[in-house]
């Protein structure tokens, strides 16, 4: 019989550890705390499998290892804790142990483990700077604030550390693999998404989103991908598995220092360990920079924050990027603000934007309509995308996704491509209590009316630039896609048969309920 962990065991197991915080703590913070524990309980399960290997070919040569697995990945270096004499400068050692989970496991009972594991997490990230630095700095596990007082916290913390010695949370590579620890990852954010409400947008795209907008990205092999409003990294995560092999590099920039932490964390599960993702302000102080000028990119992916009120307007049209030359956005309103960046770092006649906006996008005037304007006039925009309303744990708003393509502008491979074709996907949903979704059935015939660029009866329209400037640039799908539905004709006679119908059976109910009462009565 096999050993290997099953994927809804390792979910189950990793959700029920969750407990632990529920109701004490709110779930936009405890998501941390469960996934920094995650994490750690992975590399200390890859590092343990990993050593007992090498110490089969090595033996007992400590050092010699170390130095193998430093340089296949990361290292996970040895805690010494010491107390100095003040008197005689004598250095005592009181503890030591290699910084992983299972020390941790062993002094759960210790009164200041919280304290034991923020020192295990310091040394890790110190000795994996390349790859971990900053990542857990926002988070404390002997947080009063967090987690209260030392007794309670103390059995928080000890039982955290049980829930993760279970069997199915047992993440050695040889019981489970990379994909399915990532995918326990995801699955988690989605579960905190669910429970953080208007706090998820910070973090979390729903997965049938994020795979859309992928795709009609289109990502190649030998791609530079970036998301500049990356949250944990799913929709970059996305984009890597539509390349189909590793020849690729993923960017990211997050503003968010917690949110930051989760996708550097979810890279690494992902074994996408070289992607470069910055802790920045996407739009006032952007870090993927090269020479002083902004980083391009073959394939750019987003879902930024919708309608970001102080954006940083101000600044923008002495903005030493030039972003906004079409037009400097509403102060109230980043959306355009996201677009103009995202477009001036696809590289130019060849790079592929997709990001997913508000509907008020494709119609507000103003400042925002001579952008969209311009960005017509130039050739830029491929394909407007309507999405069913209540997608978004954040909003039940319906949004859209907008792809420009950089081949169309002058000089480019598809300048002769002058249309735009518009889907009305709003109408095809499953529908759920707490939250829409797409099937792979909708995604499919998304992508199918899109590369084929297809004329769809009440779904998808091709308009030519005329069409689009007679409708004074206005990108509402209504004006181009009709979905004016007849009614059919109705039987008189049959509507009055059920009508007589249910008045008896009216009759009947007011009877009863009258027999009831009367019952009470007495």
């Amino acid at each position: 019989m096999s050993s290997k962990i099953d994927q809804r065991d390792i979910n189950n197991a990793a959700w029920a550890a969750c407990d632990t915080f529920r109701g004490v703590v709110d779930p936009a913070q405890y998501k941390d705390y469960i996934l920094v524990m995650l994490f750690l309980k992975y590399i200390s399960d890859v590092w343990q499998d990993h050593y007992e290997t090498y110490q089969k070919q090595y033996g007992d040569d400590d050092a010699r290892i170390r130095r193998k697995l430093e340089r296949e990945r990361f290292v996970l270096p040895v805690v010494k804790l010491t107390e100095k004499d003040e008197k005689t400068g004598k250095v005592t050692i009181l503890d030591e142990f290699p910084a992983t989970y299972y020390s941790l496991y062993e002094r759960s009972p210790t009164a200041n483990i919280g304290e034991l594991i923020n020192i295990v997490l310091d040394h890790i990230e110190e000795s994996n700077k390349s790859k971990l630095e900053g990542v857990f700095r926002n988070i404390d596990f002997n947080s009063e604030a967090n987690l209260g007082k030392t007794k309670d916290r103390n059995r928080r913390l000890k039982q955290l550390l049980e829930d993760f010695h279970k069997p199915q949370l047992n993440m050695k590579p040889s019981l489970v693999s990379e994909d399915v620890i990532g995918s326990t990852y995801i699955y988690l954010i989605e579960r905190f998404a669910s429970d953080s409400g208007k706090k998820a947008g910070e973090f979390f795209t729903p997965l049938k989103v994020t795979e859309l907008v992928a795709k009609l990205a289109g990502p190649k092999p030998g791609d530079r991908i970036c998301d500049p409003a990356c949250g944990s990294g799913g929709l970059l995560i996305q984009a890597a598995k539509q390349v189909g092999d590793r020849n690729f590099a993923l960017f990211g920039q997050e503003s968010n220092g917690s949110t930051w932490a989760l996708c550097r964390m979810n890279m690494f599960l992902h074994s996408f360990d070289s992607a470069r993702v910055e802790w920045c302000d996407t739009l006032n102080s952007p870090l993927l920079v090269e020479n002083d000028r902004l980083m391009k990119f073959n394939c750019v992916v987003a879902n930024p924050p919708f309608s970001l009120d102080k954006w940083g307007a101000e600044s923008a049209e002495s903005d030493r990027y030039n972003r906004f030359w079409r037009g400097v956005p509403p102060k109230s309103k980043g959306d355009w603000a996201f677009i103009s960046h995202m477009v001036e770092i696809a590289l130019e006649k060849n790079g592929r934007v997709a990001v997913v906006v508000p509907n008020g996008v494709l119609f507000r005037g103003a400042a925002e309509g001579r952008i969209r304007e311009k960005m017509i006039e130039e050739n830029l925009l491929d394909a407007v995308i309507g999405l069913p309303g209540n997608l978004f744990p954040t909003t039940n708003i319906p949004v859209a996704i907008l792809v420009f393509d950089r081949a169309r502008e002058k000089g480019g491979a598809k300048e002769s491509c002058k249309n735009v074709i518009f889907v009305e996907a709003s109408r095809e949903f499953i529908l759920d209590k707490k939250q829409n979704t797409l099937s792979e059935d909708h995604l499919e015939k998304i992508m199918k009316t899109y590369t084929t660029r297809s004329e769809v009866e009440k779904y998808a329209h091709i308009a030519d630039y005329e069409e689009i400037k007679e409708n004074d640039f206005n990108l509402n799908i209504p004006r181009y896609v009709d979905t004016f539905e007849e009614e059919g004709e109705i039987d008189i006679d049959a509507v009055q048969l059920e009508i007589e119908e249910l008045e008896k059976e009216l009759i009947d109910v007011r009877a009863r309920m009258s027999d009831k009462l009367k019952g009470i009565q007495r």
